[in-house]
């Protein structure tokens, strides 16, 4: 699917005279985005040029970071790790030797595609953008993948927070304290980065950016308590579980065995993200009308999430059993996209959408009987876009 970007805001002329990306190193960005992410290749789109450049490159050194943190290896392996990723983005012109050596080690537990970052040949070009960034872009970047890079070393030290614990041979987050913060250190510092360089590029006022900066970590942790639920049977087989054992013990860690968890657990657990998910709808409604590009971003990124968490409310009876499946189909995906162009400047559309989605997701819960199921085809007669004011002009 293809649309253009849009946006009325003139971005700051210093800044995107600066910003020189050649048509083979675009190139690059388009292919590595659909290679390691082919969800949020359709969302950098919808900002303009070079904006959207910046923002694969800043995902796809973001992804780096994921690789170190998801590669099977000892703590001490991924120290080392980090350590070289951290001079990377302080001298970029080592990429040369650091991925020699990157590309000599094994990366078990990562896809082909992902290994292949971490090596010259097709991770090299990655630094050379990052190295002609403008000063105050890289500077963004930088500070913010090393804060993530920080934060998953810690991760992988018991001697620092966030805290896991052991049960049964599975690593389980210790308490909520410790779930909010590691879903800070890898999406929370995402979410302040995307809002500190779209705030550089088109000299966003102090006081909406410091709006925007204190809501961008619920951005960022919404989306990926999302996927924590979304994944929660592919991270238990790898001996994993990001939801916090505070909670697990409340019903016996019946979800590390996949015996399922009392509906009103699993309501609890669904009201958490929403909360996050919350905020960054009131995130979206104090951005600018004419930062639409950005507006219809945060809208394709947060509708599938909603829709995400609907669907695990229609399936609630199969929530932590072997059948837990809740990925939104490729129909309701695309509805999403749909419905993130029509609304993007209609913030009483976006607190309407929003508004049904959770009220459809409690009731689901207050029925004895889940009556349809969302995948059968988009499921318009359950979350309808029609009345929703997406053809309003009305803010």
């Amino acid at each position: 699917m293809k649309f253009m970007p849009c946006c009325s805001k003139e971005p700051d002329p210093d800044i995107t005279k600066e910003i020189c990306i050649n048509e083979n190193q675009e190139n690059y960005l388009n292919v590595w985005m659909n290679e390691v992410s082919r969800s949020f290749a359709l969302v950098t789109p919808c900002f303009e040029k070079p904006l959207d450049n910046v923002m694969s490159l800043s995902y796809l050194m973001c992804r780096v970071v994921d690789n170190i943190e998801d590669c099977i290896q000892p703590m001490s392996w991924k120290r080392l790790r980090y350590i070289e990723f951290s001079r990377l983005l302080k001298e970029p012109s080592n990429a040369q030797e650091v991925l020699a050596g990157w590309g000599a080690l094994d990366w078990p537990g990562l896809t082909a595609d992902e290994t292949k970052m971490m090596n010259i040949e097709d991770g090299r070009a990655l630094w050379q953008i990052y190295a002609q960034l403008p000063e105050k872009i890289q500077s963004i970047i930088g500070y913010w993948c090393s804060v993530m890079a920080k934060g998953m070393e810690d991760t992988e030290n018991p001697d620092r927070p966030p805290s896991f614990v052991n049960h049964s041979g599975v690593h389980v987050l210790a308490g909520v304290s410790d779930y909010n913060l590691y879903c800070y250190y890898v999406a929370g510092t995402v979410g302040r980065m995307t809002t500190e360089l779209v705030a550089s590029y088109y000299g966003l006022s102090y006081q909406v950016t410091n709006d925007l900066s204190e809501l961008s970590v619920a951005c960022g942790r919404g989306l990926q308590k999302t996927n924590i639920i979304k994944d929660f049977p592919k991270d238990l087989a790898r001996g994993m579980c990001y939801l916090p054992s505070e909670w697990m013990q409340k019903v016996m860690y019946s979800p590390l065995t996949l015996e399922g968890a009392p509906k009103e657990w699993k309501l609890r657990v669904l009201k958490d993200v929403l909360t996050e998910l919350d905020h960054f709808v009131s995130a979206i409604t104090i951005l600018p009308q004419d930062l639409l590009g950005y507006r219809l971003a945060c809208l394709m990124c947060i509708l599938p999430a909603l829709q995400t968490i609907f669907k695990a409310a229609r399936s609630q009876d199969k929530l932590f059993t072997p059948d837990h499946n809740i990925k939104i189909s490729k129909i309701t995906f695309l509805g999403c996209i749909r419905d993130a162009q029509l609304m993007a400047s209609n913030n009483e559309a976006i607190m309407r959408y929003s508004h049904k989605v959770e009220s459809e997701i409690y009731r689901e819960f207050s029925r004895n009987q889940t009556v349809c199921m969302i995948e059968s085809k988009r499921d318009e007669s359950c979350l309808p876009t029609v009345d929703m004011g997406m053809n309003e002009n009305t803010n």
